[in-house]
Protein backbone atom coordinates (compact mmCIF):
# COMPACT_ATOMS: atom_id res chain seq x y z
CA UNK A 1 0.00 0.00 0.00
CA UNK A 2 1.50 3.40 -0.42
CA UNK A 3 1.98 6.06 2.09
CA UNK A 4 -0.69 8.75 2.20
CA UNK A 5 0.28 11.98 3.53
CA UNK A 6 -0.78 12.49 7.21
CA UNK A 7 -2.10 8.94 7.79
CA UNK A 8 -1.32 6.06 9.98
CA UNK A 9 -1.15 3.20 9.14
CA UNK A 10 -3.13 0.53 11.88
CA UNK A 11 -4.78 -2.51 12.68
CA UNK A 12 -7.00 -4.28 15.48
CA UNK A 13 -8.62 -7.22 16.03
CA UNK A 14 -12.84 -7.72 15.59
CA UNK A 15 -14.37 -10.64 17.95
CA UNK A 16 -13.69 -13.16 15.67
CA UNK A 17 -10.31 -12.72 15.59
CA UNK A 18 -9.51 -11.33 12.74
CA UNK A 19 -7.16 -8.29 11.98
CA UNK A 20 -8.33 -5.26 10.48
CA UNK A 21 -6.16 -2.78 8.58
CA UNK A 22 -7.23 0.88 9.03
CA UNK A 23 -6.01 4.57 8.27
CA UNK A 24 -5.99 6.86 11.24
CA UNK A 25 -5.51 10.58 10.37
CA UNK A 26 -4.99 12.92 13.57
CA UNK A 27 -4.90 12.50 17.51
CA UNK A 28 -6.30 13.04 20.76
CA UNK A 29 -3.91 15.43 21.83
CA UNK A 30 -4.94 17.91 18.74
CA UNK A 31 -8.33 17.01 19.06
CA UNK A 32 -11.29 14.53 20.87
CA UNK A 33 -13.65 14.03 17.67
CA UNK A 34 -13.44 11.62 15.39
CA UNK A 35 -15.20 10.55 12.49
CA UNK A 36 -14.92 6.46 11.43
CA UNK A 37 -16.33 6.50 7.81
CA UNK A 38 -17.14 3.08 6.29
CA UNK A 39 -16.84 2.09 3.11
CA UNK A 40 -19.54 0.39 0.59
CA UNK A 41 -20.22 -3.25 -0.23
CA UNK A 42 -17.04 -4.33 -1.84
CA UNK A 43 -15.35 -0.85 -1.52
CA UNK A 44 -12.40 -0.25 0.48
CA UNK A 45 -10.89 1.89 3.20
CA UNK A 46 -9.82 4.36 0.74
CA UNK A 47 -12.28 5.05 -1.41
CA UNK A 48 -10.54 5.60 -4.48
CA UNK A 49 -8.88 8.72 -3.17
CA UNK A 50 -11.85 10.05 -1.60
CA UNK A 51 -12.00 8.94 1.66
CA UNK A 52 -8.80 10.17 2.20
CA UNK A 53 -9.37 13.40 0.70
CA UNK A 54 -12.33 13.90 2.93
CA UNK A 55 -10.60 12.83 6.10
CA UNK A 56 -8.09 15.53 4.83
CA UNK A 57 -10.43 18.13 4.86
CA UNK A 58 -12.31 17.29 8.04
CA UNK A 59 -8.49 17.08 10.12
CA UNK A 60 -8.53 20.97 8.72
CA UNK A 61 -11.81 21.71 10.19
CA UNK A 62 -10.44 19.93 13.49
CA UNK A 63 -11.76 16.35 13.01
CA UNK A 64 -9.63 13.20 13.45
CA UNK A 65 -10.53 10.20 10.96
CA UNK A 66 -10.69 6.49 11.08
CA UNK A 67 -11.30 4.48 7.74
CA UNK A 68 -10.58 0.76 7.81
CA UNK A 69 -11.62 -2.60 6.11
CA UNK A 70 -14.57 -4.77 6.73
CA UNK A 71 -13.44 -8.21 6.82
CA UNK A 72 -13.15 -9.97 4.01
CA UNK A 73 -12.46 -6.56 2.51
CA UNK A 74 -8.80 -4.26 0.66
CA UNK A 75 -6.03 -5.34 3.46
CA UNK A 76 -8.14 -7.13 6.26
CA UNK A 77 -8.21 -10.54 6.99
CA UNK A 78 -10.89 -12.79 6.29
CA UNK A 79 -12.86 -13.57 3.02
CA UNK A 80 -15.55 -11.50 0.87
CA UNK A 81 -17.56 -14.52 0.89
CA UNK A 82 -18.10 -14.64 4.28
CA UNK A 83 -19.36 -11.39 4.86
CA UNK A 84 -22.68 -10.49 6.78
CA UNK A 85 -24.13 -7.46 8.09
CA UNK A 86 -23.57 -8.84 11.21
CA UNK A 87 -19.63 -9.05 10.93
CA UNK A 88 -19.88 -5.58 9.95
CA UNK A 89 -21.30 -4.18 12.75
CA UNK A 90 -18.91 -5.85 15.26
CA UNK A 91 -16.23 -4.50 13.08
CA UNK A 92 -17.43 -1.21 13.53
CA UNK A 93 -17.92 -1.64 17.40
CA UNK A 94 -14.39 -2.49 17.13
CA UNK A 95 -13.00 0.59 15.97
CA UNK A 96 -15.10 2.04 18.22
CA UNK A 97 -13.44 0.30 21.27
CA UNK A 98 -10.38 1.24 19.60
CA UNK A 99 -10.38 4.94 18.76
CA UNK A 100 -12.23 5.87 22.63
CA UNK A 101 -9.08 3.46 24.01
CA UNK A 102 -6.46 5.79 22.21
CA UNK A 103 -8.48 8.74 23.75
CA UNK A 104 -10.64 10.28 21.78
CA UNK A 105 -14.39 11.97 22.75
CA UNK A 106 -17.02 12.01 20.64
CA UNK A 107 -17.40 9.72 17.62
CA UNK A 108 -19.18 9.99 14.87
CA UNK A 109 -20.08 7.09 12.41
CA UNK A 110 -20.11 8.08 8.69
CA UNK A 111 -21.49 5.36 5.90
CA UNK A 112 -21.46 5.11 2.61
CA UNK A 113 -24.01 2.76 0.36
CA UNK A 114 -24.33 -0.70 2.56
CA UNK A 115 -21.54 0.75 4.84
CA UNK A 116 -24.43 3.09 5.58
CA UNK A 117 -26.76 0.73 6.88
CA UNK A 118 -24.09 -0.75 8.88
CA UNK A 119 -23.49 2.82 10.74
CA UNK A 120 -27.27 2.66 11.62
CA UNK A 121 -27.64 -0.68 12.89
CA UNK A 122 -24.54 -0.54 14.96
CA UNK A 123 -25.40 3.05 16.00
CA UNK A 124 -28.76 1.66 17.21
CA UNK A 125 -27.16 -0.73 19.43
CA UNK A 126 -24.51 1.54 20.74
CA UNK A 127 -24.83 4.39 22.77
CA UNK A 128 -21.38 5.60 22.81
CA UNK A 129 -21.40 6.65 19.13
CA UNK A 130 -23.02 10.56 19.17
CA UNK A 131 -23.83 11.13 15.75
CA UNK A 132 -24.73 8.86 12.09
CA UNK A 133 -24.48 9.95 8.75
CA UNK A 134 -25.10 7.79 5.53
CA UNK A 135 -24.41 8.15 1.92
CA UNK A 136 -26.88 6.18 -0.40
CA UNK A 137 -27.73 3.82 2.56
CA UNK A 138 -30.28 1.02 1.08
CA UNK A 139 -33.26 0.49 3.53
CA UNK A 140 -34.59 -2.60 1.86
CA UNK A 141 -31.68 -5.23 2.14
CA UNK A 142 -33.10 -8.24 1.13
CA UNK A 143 -34.68 -6.55 -1.63
CA UNK A 144 -32.02 -4.93 -3.01
CA UNK A 145 -29.37 -7.68 -2.69
CA UNK A 146 -32.02 -10.96 -3.99
CA UNK A 147 -32.06 -8.48 -6.99
CA UNK A 148 -28.13 -9.41 -7.95
CA UNK A 149 -28.90 -12.62 -8.21
CA UNK A 150 -31.18 -14.92 -10.25
CA UNK A 151 -30.41 -17.84 -8.10
CA UNK A 152 -32.77 -19.78 -5.68
CA UNK A 153 -31.41 -18.17 -2.26
CA UNK A 154 -33.16 -21.32 -0.85
CA UNK A 155 -31.79 -24.14 -3.26
CA UNK A 156 -28.94 -26.39 -2.87
CA UNK A 157 -25.46 -25.26 -2.52
CA UNK A 158 -23.48 -22.94 0.00
CA UNK A 159 -22.97 -20.22 -1.79
CA UNK A 160 -24.86 -17.77 -4.55
CA UNK A 161 -23.25 -15.87 -7.08
CA UNK A 162 -24.11 -12.16 -7.05
CA UNK A 163 -23.94 -9.75 -10.52
CA UNK A 164 -21.58 -6.73 -8.75
CA UNK A 165 -19.80 -3.17 -9.84
CA UNK A 166 -16.47 -5.23 -10.18
CA UNK A 167 -18.29 -8.11 -12.14
CA UNK A 168 -19.40 -12.01 -10.16
CA UNK A 169 -18.94 -12.04 -6.76
CA UNK A 170 -19.85 -15.03 -4.19
CA UNK A 171 -21.20 -15.31 -1.09
CA UNK A 172 -22.38 -17.88 1.37
CA UNK A 173 -26.25 -17.88 1.73
CA UNK A 174 -25.65 -16.83 5.38
CA UNK A 175 -25.46 -13.70 4.44
CA UNK A 176 -28.93 -13.64 3.43
CA UNK A 177 -30.63 -15.50 6.12
CA UNK A 178 -28.38 -12.94 8.15
CA UNK A 179 -30.23 -9.67 6.64
CA UNK A 180 -33.69 -11.19 7.70
CA UNK A 181 -33.10 -9.86 10.94
CA UNK A 182 -32.22 -6.37 10.32
CA UNK A 183 -35.07 -3.64 10.01
CA UNK A 184 -32.76 -0.78 8.83
CA UNK A 185 -35.97 1.95 9.23
CA UNK A 186 -36.70 -0.12 12.65
CA UNK A 187 -32.79 0.17 13.62
CA UNK A 188 -32.73 4.01 12.27
CA UNK A 189 -35.55 4.59 14.96
CA UNK A 190 -33.74 3.71 17.66
CA UNK A 191 -30.94 6.15 17.58
CA UNK A 192 -32.73 9.52 18.71
CA UNK A 193 -31.67 11.14 20.53
CA UNK A 194 -28.56 11.71 18.53
CA UNK A 195 -28.99 13.71 15.48
CA UNK A 196 -29.01 11.52 12.27
CA UNK A 197 -27.78 13.18 8.30
CA UNK A 198 -29.35 11.06 5.44
CA UNK A 199 -27.72 11.96 1.91
CA UNK A 200 -29.21 10.41 -1.51
CA UNK A 201 -28.66 11.23 -4.80
CA UNK A 202 -32.28 11.29 -6.97
CA UNK A 203 -30.81 9.42 -9.89
CA UNK A 204 -29.19 6.85 -8.16
CA UNK A 205 -29.45 3.49 -9.96
CA UNK A 206 -28.61 0.89 -7.37
CA UNK A 207 -30.31 2.23 -4.16
CA UNK A 208 -34.03 3.63 -4.69
CA UNK A 209 -34.21 7.15 -3.55
CA UNK A 210 -37.23 6.07 -1.75
CA UNK A 211 -34.71 4.44 0.80
CA UNK A 212 -33.92 7.93 2.01
CA UNK A 213 -37.28 8.82 2.60
CA UNK A 214 -37.81 4.98 4.56
CA UNK A 215 -34.78 5.72 6.72
CA UNK A 216 -35.77 9.33 7.30
CA UNK A 217 -39.30 8.99 8.42
CA UNK A 218 -38.44 6.22 10.53
CA UNK A 219 -36.07 7.97 12.75
CA UNK A 220 -36.52 10.58 15.66
CA UNK A 221 -35.54 13.98 15.74
CA UNK A 222 -33.13 15.59 15.38
CA UNK A 223 -33.59 13.80 11.44
CA UNK A 224 -32.30 15.54 8.25
CA UNK A 225 -32.32 14.73 4.65
CA UNK A 226 -30.60 16.25 1.76
CA UNK A 227 -31.04 15.40 -1.82
CA UNK A 228 -28.72 15.27 -4.03
CA UNK A 229 -30.27 16.85 -7.32
CA UNK A 230 -28.83 14.62 -10.42
CA UNK A 231 -26.79 12.32 -8.09
CA UNK A 232 -25.92 8.95 -8.93
CA UNK A 233 -25.16 6.21 -6.50
CA UNK A 234 -21.44 7.17 -6.15
CA UNK A 235 -21.84 10.57 -6.18
CA UNK A 236 -20.22 11.38 -9.88
CA UNK A 237 -19.20 15.00 -9.94
CA UNK A 238 -21.42 15.78 -7.10
CA UNK A 239 -18.93 15.41 -4.22
CA UNK A 240 -18.74 19.24 -3.25
CA UNK A 241 -22.78 19.24 -2.31
CA UNK A 242 -22.42 16.21 -0.20
CA UNK A 243 -19.56 17.28 1.35
CA UNK A 244 -20.91 20.79 2.43
CA UNK A 245 -24.01 19.16 4.13
CA UNK A 246 -21.92 17.09 5.82
CA UNK A 247 -19.69 20.00 6.97
CA UNK A 248 -22.62 22.31 7.87
CA UNK A 249 -24.44 19.10 9.76
CA UNK A 250 -21.30 18.40 12.07
CA UNK A 251 -21.32 22.28 12.50
CA UNK A 252 -24.92 22.38 13.66
CA UNK A 253 -24.99 19.28 16.05
CA UNK A 254 -20.65 18.72 17.12
CA UNK A 255 -19.52 22.57 17.08
CA UNK A 256 -15.92 23.29 17.58
CA UNK A 257 -14.53 24.83 21.05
Amino acid sequence: MPEYAGWQRITFTNSRGLKLAGLLHGNPADTEKIIINCHGFTGGKEGGGRALALGGELARRGWATLVFDFAGNGESGGHFADLTLTGQIDDLTRAVDLVLERGFRQVITLGRSFGGSTVICQGARDPRVAGICTWAAPARLMELFAGFTDEPLDGPGETVNLAGEKGMIQLKKDFFRDLENYDVPGQAARLSPRPLLVIQGTRDGVVPPDDARLIYEAAGEPRELVWIEKGDHQFTGQLEPVWQAFFQWLDRHFPQR
